[in-house]
């Protein structure tokens, strides 16, 4: 009686050992923000061309400039939490003096990054970045629906024939039809943020992509980044 007591007490012990040390047991989530790169004074290059269409004799108008975003100090912003500036500097070439455009914030709070853009928030990442999510990123403005998903996690991706690993695809919009076409999509890389954006919100006429009423394109690609 006493040798099977003491085999059961032992074969006790065992199992609570075993079952504490599954508790015990953490797992390593990789969130993979870096996607998102908000070290302070990181900052990103753009060369960008931007291009307003519409009706009568203004026709379309079409200006290149370069943009620089900075990650600034902390700051309080409209939702009361504690985020980061977001400066957008502009000038006309390279050769030019920075001018500061814009004072946005930015932050990443409950696994989102958000980027507060003339006081809209917008969604613009969640994370883990995975090929099943899916989110607006219009969801806390007064915005339509821009319905989001991944594409292309974890590969190259080339902007003026520099290759950056590690990237992944914002897919925001793909509609073509007879008086329509929306074309938006944002290219993000570790430990840098965002490498390339594509916007076209256009009337057309047809199914012709080519024959454009009204609309606006912007088109942002990285020329240079680092941290200062």
């Amino acid at each position: 009686m006493n040798n099977l007591f003491k085999i059961s007490f032992f074969g006790l012990l065992l199992f609570i050992a075993f079952v504490g040390c599954k508790k015990n047991d953490t797992f390593e989530v990789d969130f993979q923000f870096e996607y998102y790169d908000l070290t302070p004074g990181r900052f990103i290059v753009y060369d960008v061309v931007e291009i307003s269409h519409s009706t009568g004799a203004s026709g379309s108008d079409t200006s290149s400039y370069q943009l620089k975003t900075l990650i600034g100090d902390t700051v309080i912003d409209n939702a009361g939490r504690i985020a980061r500036k977001y400066l957008r500097y502009k000038r006309a070439t390279s050769a030019d003096i920075w001018q500061l455009k814009d004072v946005w914030t930015t932050i990443i709070a409950d696994y989102r990054a958000e980027l507060v853009e003339e006081n809209r928030r917008v969604v613009k990442m969640v994370f883990a970045p995975t090929k099943e999510k899916k989110w607006d990123a219009n969801v806390n403005n007064t915005q339509g629906e821009l319905a989001c998903t991944y594409d292309a996690i974890e590969e190259s991706y080339s902007v003026n024939n520099q290759n950056y690993e590690g990237s992944l695809i914002v897919e925001q919009a793909d509609e073509l039809n007879l008086v329509q076409f929306k074309r938006k999509y944002e290219v993000y890389s570790k430990g840098i943020g965002m490498i390339k954006k594509h916007y076209q919100d256009l009337t057309i006429n047809n199914f012709d992509v080519t024959n454009i009423s009204t609309g606006k394109e912007l088109f942002m690609n990285i020329v240079s980044f680092g941290i200062e």
